[in-house]
């Protein structure tokens, strides 16, 4: 099995992250600093990350997280803020986030232990659909509407069409809509309102493929069931 998707496997982070702990030498084989692309036996091979030994956990997890606005996305933080790994930090799985959120935005965000649906969700290939409350200034017109609905050109290029429902104008100085896209570009729903001419004043996650957040409240996580598990294998 290849490195990179042995430490997947055993939930330290998705394929490409793994890939980087492997070029800034934190991962061992054996004892020895490992390279990007090397193979291991689970079974005889001894695997550490940071000194700490890796191994691939029997049970998989994936978790749904309502995660708040005021915390990030990441395992550590270098300037100390709350990260979604420290609500995870008492359970017997190591688990990391499935793609992320930027600290002002809110929502349905999923932690897994499981490399191989990570390293699906995010792939580009599989186009899986994410759909976000918005909240912008002033009133989005129909023809900025048709706007993000077939693209708006970024400074990193042209994004795929999106979807844009529930419009609702509130008290005429806000408007209130549901946006679902298939790509997953840094911050990338901000940049597209604003690229319209309209600033986010509130972004939630609240949809990834058929998992929806529902009615979790912000900070409360729970346990996918093995039937919602499948039902994010089966779409992609």
């Amino acid at each position: 099995m290849r490195l990179q998707k042995y430490l997947a496997d055993a939930g330290i982070a998705s394929r490409r992250k793994c890939e980087e702990l492997i070029a800034q030498g934190r991962v061992c084989v054996n004892g020895v600093a490992a390279q990007i692309g090397m193979s291991v036996d689970e079974k005889a091979d001894e695997v550490t990350l940071d000194g700490k030994k890796v191994a691939i956990e029997e049970r998989r997890v994936v978790i749904m997280l309502n995660k708040p606005i005021g915390m990030v996305s990441t395992a550590n933080d270098p300037q100390g803020r709350k990260t979604v790994a420290d609500l995870f930090s008492g359970l017997p799985y190591r688990v990391h986030n499935i793609g992320r959120l930027d600290i002002n935005s809110e929502g349905l965000l999923l932690m897994t232990n499981d490399g191989e649906l990570t390293y699906k969700l995010t792939h580009p290939k599989h186009m899986i659909e994410k759909t976000y409350h918005v909240i912008c200034s002033g009133k989005l017109s129909d023809e900025e509407r048709q706007r993000l609905e077939c693209g708006i050109e970024l400074d990193d290029g042209m994004t795929a069409p999106a979807k844009v429902d529930g419009v609702q104008y509130v008290d005429g100085e806000k408007t209130m809509f549901y946006i679902t896209i298939h790509e997953g570009r840094n911050r990338q729903v901000r940049r597209m309102v604003s690229s319209v001419g309209h600033d986010v004043l509130r972004l939630r996650r609240v949809q990834v493929g058929p998992i929806r957040l529902g009615t979790l409240k912000k900070g409360e996580w729970r346990y996918l069931t093995e039937s919602e598990i499948e039902q994010l294998y089966s779409c992609l």
